[in-house]
């Protein structure tokens, strides 16, 4: 996957280490080659002279790529089994889960590791190399609609069934521990899987949604087939919820009408603007039911969920038109399409307008996985860094040896090391959740920090991508290396599944909803996390700085609180930010106040919190959030624009 030859080397061979060429003239008879008589007049002084002067005038002629002995190449960063080089990720199922859990799970992530390494890693390079292809149309016209994906795809598909990377979270072999130990492995899977994590985080949100109502009727069948281990069972799921109006907004945007079969079926008419992995078997959708006379009910109100197959058992699609495939930036292993629905049979499996509240656990649930997608991001870019500055000379050292790139490496780490805290806590959290064991503070804690920790890690991922892209230099510009497949595809996450902005202000609606009760548990939990860790005297600066930003933010809330609603607004990426921050130091500082952390683990604890945890205290003081201050806002973005002057 990863090659790093310098442009100049097109040898076809392994390359061998650089050396001078076995004959090296002068610098200045390099530059000025010999005159043209000197041949001439060689051959009366001797055939063996003339020789030489020949191979000279043949080595400076010699193209510098087809020279043996001067290939010129850098080493390709060779990482290891991705759990055994996880010294965090390890130190922690170590800490937590039970002995008999830990003992088969450890044994079963050394052997997953191997196979991501050796059959996983292969697949997702050949899936980057040939994304899918619309067919539209045959040969004599007739519309075929066919989206034509390869081998690679359709066998990491049987991969994911026989790993259980749905069912793992669902057969609850291991209690509440199942979804954290589902979620490791999909850490571990994601940056491999050539984005075949994105059709199992959308599998993993539909079977969340048929548990949750009961799987009624059919929807049993539909679940098997969501959760199977057999690769001939298993399904995956779309979600289809965007359309042209909208993004997030889905009650507003949402154009789908689905009429009332005699048998009770649906048929739905509409246009989805989004449809990721538009070749999975199943889909989940929302549309508007339409009553005798054809009317439809708008806003969230007006909104049901339908089930849907996406081809029958020949492979027709079900009155479905692919309109086109979408060109994203990255992604392209998997199928993004425009889709028409054309009288698509459909099933209702929500109360008629309980759409949106059916999907509830859907969204927490995929937003999981992009955290996940992030975190892992972040690792794989890291270690693939790491690696590379052990190889790699510059200025007549090895990278490692440079204190200044070390000190860039490691604030990366700390920054990977607190995004997967947060990741693992929020899913011990579901796990506590759907096994009844959740606490009424455990269950306010993860409505409020999913949205949190996806809207946080996501910005996180493509920081460090671009940063660990340049550790490479010139060649993590090479797209041959496969680095910058792993930049662009990091990206998206701060985009699906709702934006920085959109996920702010559903935390804001988690506070309100709650009435303060998110906000206290959290604060509790903060201080009861940095507990073990008060009587350290390494860790005492980061548990005062931990716990005076909590008061900071416990502060802030009480003044905005008299201040109006566009005061929180306008603080609300910041104070999502300080959440995140201030909750993942705490997490920081617990696995450091362990018995057995090690130094790496204190320093990672220290650093975070030596940040700034509470932005937005600071924006508070600077005045950020005023109503004046939203007025410059719109002054200074269109100054200069045809709309300055006018009413926006």
């Amino acid at each position: 996957m990863f090659a790093f030859c310098l442009p100049r080397c097109r040898s076809s061979v392994p390359c061998k280490p650089w050396r001078l060429p076995r004959f090296q003239p002068p610098l200045q008879e390099r530059c000025q080659p010999p005159a043209p008589t000197a041949i001439h007049t060689a051959a009366g002084q001797g055939q063996e002279v003339g020789l030489q002067e020949k191979q000279l005038l043949d080595a400076q002629e010699m193209p510098l790529a087809s020279r043996e002995t001067e290939t010129l190449c850098h080493e390709e960063p060779e990482t290891g089994n991705p759990y055994l080089e996880d010294a965090l990720l390890r130190s922690y199922l170590k800490a937590h889960l039970p002995p008999q859990v830990l003992e088969e799970v450890n044994r079963d992530l050394e052997r997953f590791g191997h196979r991501l390494l050796t059959q996983v890693k292969p697949l997702g390079w050949e899936c980057e190399l040939n994304p899918p292809v619309l067919r539209q149309y045959g040969a004599w016209g007739q519309r075929l609609d066919r989206l034509l994906t390869c081998s690679a795809w359709r066998s990491i598909k049987e991969i994911a069934a026989e790993e259980g990377l749905i069912a793992e979270a669902y057969e609850r072999r291991f209690s509440s521990w199942s979804r954290l130990y589902q979620a490791v492995k999909l850490y571990l899977f994601s940056s491999f899987s050539g984005g075949f994590n994105c059709p199992l985080a959308m599998t993993d949100g539909a079977a969340k949604v048929i548990e949750s109502l009961g799987m009624p009727g059919p929807l049993k069948t539909a679940f098997g087939h969501l959760t199977s281990r057999d690769p001939e069972r298993f399904w995956t799921s779309g979600q289809w919820m965007t359309e042209r109006r909208g993004g997030s907004d889905v009650a507003g945007g949402t154009e789908t009408v689905a009429r009332k079969q005699p048998d009770g079926t649906y048929l739905l008419h509409g246009f989805k603007w989004f449809t990721s992995a538009a070749d999975s078997d199943v889909a989940l959708t929302l549309a508007r039911i339409a009553d005798a006379e054809g009317q439809v009910k708008q806003g969230s109100s007006g909104l049901s969920l339908f089930f849907l197959r996406v081809r029958d058992e020949a492979g027709k699609l079900n009155n479905i038109q692919v309109q086109r495939l979408k060109d994203k930036l990255g992604t392209r292993q998997m199928a993004t399409a425009e889709l028409w629905l054309q009288g698509a049979k459909a099933e209702l499996i929500s109360a008629e307008g309980r759409g949106v509240s059916a999907i509830a656990g859907m969204l927490n649930v995929t937003r999981i996985h992009n955290v996940i997608g992030a975190v892992a991001s972040m690792r794989r870019m890291l270690s693939l860094s790491r690696e590379y500055a052990r190889r790699r000379v510059a200025f007549g050292r090895l990278l490692k040896d440079h204190p200044l790139h070390m000190q860039t490496l490691a604030r990366m780490e700390v920054q990977t090391r607190g995004a997967c805290l947060l990741l693992l806590e929020i899913a011990r959290l579901l796990g506590l959740a759907e096994t009844k064991l959740a606490s009424e503070q455990d269950q306010l804690l993860l409505r409020l920090l999913v949205p949190v920790a996806k809207l946080y890690t996501g910005k996180q991922a493509s920081a460090v991508a671009l940063e660990a892209m340049e550790s490479f230099g010139g060649q993590g510009y090479m797209e041959d290396t496969g680095l910058p497949a792993l930049v662009r595809d990091s990206l998206v996450l701060s985009i699906w599944e709702g934006t920085t902005n959109v996920l702010a202000l559903d935390v804001l609606r988690s506070l309100s909803k709650s009435r303060g009760q998110g906000l206290a548990a959290f604060l509790s939990t903060v201080q009861k996390k940095t507990e073990k860790a008060s009587s350290s005297p390494e860790l005492e600066a980061a548990v005062q700085q931990t716990r005076e930003a909590a008061g900071s933010l416990s502060r802030f809330t009480q003044a905005a609180a008299s201040r109006g609603a566009l005061t929180m607004e306008l603080a609300a990426r910041d104070f999502s930010y300080s959440l995140a921050r201030i909750y993942s130091g705490a997490l920081l500082i617990e696995h450091a106040a362990r018995p057995g952390a090690s130094p790496a683990d204190i320093s990672a604890a220290q650093r975070w919190c030596q940040q700034e945890l509470c932005p937005v205290a600071t924006g508070l003081e600077s005045s950020s959030y005023e109503a004046r201050e939203a007025l410059l806002d719109t002054a200074l973005v269109y100054e200069g624009s045809p709309a300055h002057g006018s009413r926006l």
